[in-house]
């Protein structure tokens, strides 16, 4: 039934009424490796997953208690994260490898637990160790405490849910390089009828609706590497959330979508009966485009009316944007507000902790290259690093960041230095580097030094406020950062550098969109700001995979708070160790 929570129950003994609907979700995940029909080629491909691609739908309320046990039964490390949850209180359980946890080693076993207090919406769950998340996810749903669709703060869909994922496939393994390009994107795991080396009866995810119904999209983006554009033809929506954030109403023909992000839209089946395709092409926002290419390729789904003649004749297509419409992109992003609702959390006007951090891509030379032989090495062809204020991530190996810290034994694992501001101020879009800066400056930036753990260290209760600058020194791009364990206030973005444009009276500071992923503006900039309020190592990294796995992150390192429920709680006794 729409709207309803299938709950597995445990008696509570509280005196609280906020609390006496409140019960325990509780899920076994086996993550094991299952044999997987490839795209456009003969035979089947093994891949990692939970009961296939996408696995399995958690529906809760909020208030519940999930429990999650996973198994793993692959030939992989695994750890899994849920994504946009905000772990008050639990942040061993937050998943990503070697930040809160030791991976789950291949046949072993973990238990999440972690309440979903505070939030409603369409968040989701997946794989954070190395690129399993490509076939490892699913969607995490949470409605009102009550499981009601009438406690939405917009009307209630009569026609029901549909829970729509986007995401690539790859016809090898689950190590990808990093420069692939997707054999196909996906919806719901299906390549639709476009893929015309795909004839498979099944090929196209269905959606059917009843003619003048309204139904509620929980669209999810779990594509490791592409932003997408959304549409259905001849259907509008009306967007009302976005990563689990409630959004006032946002009148809409495309949504924009981009790797980690969420979005719920209605959409009024209103249109003459009959069969109509859902879209997705990709935001292509790179600029030089990738040296290998993209795939410019359409995906599509249908969406079916209910007792339509002529079943049988050519579904309706949507004109879908062309991949570099970066002006449809911006609009959809700069388009939505928040929902100001009563006792909701609103914009903090005190700021602690101020930061400008540049995001972007560089250069480094292989660790057994001297660039300074005459003549240059072969070896010394540089490849491509990411950065974040010119700092270069990467993950531990012996212990994790929270275990680390947890045990007063960062030294030798991780920094606390990660610095406020970029060590040089340039014209950080202008896409020639010669005019950017040069010479000795200009290689410093272009090639950094060698990556390293770093940490921001902020007090508990402060109110940090982020300015986001994309950078030029390689390419332009958009960039999806994420940040665990919170929400943060959108408050402005635009292109360019920021500063320039008087970027500082642009902020919205009365009801801004909230979000746990921003799409930083090509070649542009966004400000953000949360208050850090939740004690742990809180990763925050780019959502393109293939970004993060170079270097494109860095871990905020919340301190704990004066009473006994606002400190670091001790590890689960069956936490992973390495």
């Amino acid at each position: 039934m729409p709207g309803s929570c299938w709950l597995i129950l445990v008696l509570a003994v509280s005196s609280a009424a906020a609390l006496a609907d409140a019960a325990t979700v509780e899920h076994t995940f086996n993550v094991a490796t299952v044999s997987w029909p490839r795209i456009c080629q003969p035979g089947n491909v093994s891949i990692p997953a939970v009961d296939g691609v996408p696995g399995p739908v958690i529906e809760a309320c909020e208030g519940d208690t999930v429990v999650v046990h996973i198994i793993n039964d692959s030939p992989y490390n695994v750890t899994v994260h849920w994504h946009g949850v905000f772990q008050r209180g639990t942040p061993w359980a937050d998943g990503p490898e070697m930040v809160t946890q030791c991976p789950i080693r291949p046949g072993q076993r973990y238990t999440y637990r972690f309440a979903v207090s505070g939030q409603e919406g369409t968040l989701w769950w997946h794989a954070h160790s190395s690129f399993l998340r490509a076939t490892v996810h699913g969607a995490l749903i949470i409605r009102p405490r009550g499981g009601s669709a009438a406690a939405y703060p917009f009307p209630a869909p009569d026609g029901g849910e549909k829970t729509v994922i986007l995401g690539e496939w790859w016809n090898n393994e689950t190590v990808i390089d990093s420069n692939a390009i997707a054999v196909a994107y996906t919806i719901n795991g299906k390549p639709g009828d476009l893929c015309a080396c795909d004839t498979t009866p099944d090929r196209s995810a269905r959606f059917e609706v009843t003619r003048n119904s309204t139904y509620l999209l929980r669209i999810i983006n779990a594509a490791l590497n592409t932003a997408f554009f959304f549409k259905v033809a001849g259907h509008t929506f009306t967007v009302v959330a976005a990563d689990a954030s409630y959004t006032d109403p946002y009148e809409t023909d495309v949504i924009v979508i981009a790797p980690g992000q969420t979005v719920d839209a209605l959409m009024s089946a209103g249109a003459a009966p009959g069969c109509y395709y859902m879209a997705i092409s990709p935001y292509q926002s790179a600029f030089p485009p990738p040296p290998g290419g993209f795939n410019g390729n359409v995906t599509t789904a249908l969406v079916e009316y209910s007792g339509a003649s002529g079943g049988g004749g050519q579904p309706a297509m949507p004109a879908v944007p062309e991949p570099t419409d970066t002006d449809t992109a911006n609009r959809f992003y700069t388009g939505m507000t928040g929902l100001l609702r009563p006792g909701r959390p609103t914009v903090p006007l005190a700021v602690d902790t101020r930061m400008f951090v540049t995001v972007g891509l560089g250069l480094r030379y292989p660790p057994s290259c001297d660039p300074t032989a005459a003549p240059p090495l072969p070896a010394c062809q540089p490849i491509p690093i990411a950065t974040m204020n010119n700092h270069s991530f990467v993950l531990p190996s012996t212990i994790s960041m929270l275990d680390a810290r947890y045990r007063d034994k960062a030294y030798g694992v991780y920094t606390s230095d990660f610095p406020v501001r970029p060590p040089v101020e340039f014209d950080y879009t202008n896409a020639t580097r010669e005019v950017l800066l040069g010479g000795a400056a200009a290689a410093a930036l272009l090639f950094p030094g060698k990556p390293a753990t770093r940490a921001r260290k902020v007090g508990y209760n402060a109110t940090v406020e982020m300015v986001l600058q994309n950078t030029a020194l390689v390419g332009r791009e958009s960039h999806p950062m994420h940040l665990h364990g919170f929400n943060f206030f959108v408050l402005a973005q635009g292109f360019g550098n920021y500063g320039d444009d008087d970027g500082e009276r642009r902020l919205n500071l009365r009801n801004p969109q909230v979000r746990n992923t921003i799409a930083v503006p090509t070649g542009g900039w966004a400000v953000i700001r949360f208050v850090a309020d939740n004690p742990g190592m809180w990763f925050m990294h780019c959502h393109i995979d293939s970004h993060m796995s170079i270097g494109l992150a860095m871990v905020f390192e919340v301190e704990d708070g004066p009473t006994p429920d606002t400190k670091l709680p001790a590890p689960p006794p069956d936490l992973p160790r390495c």
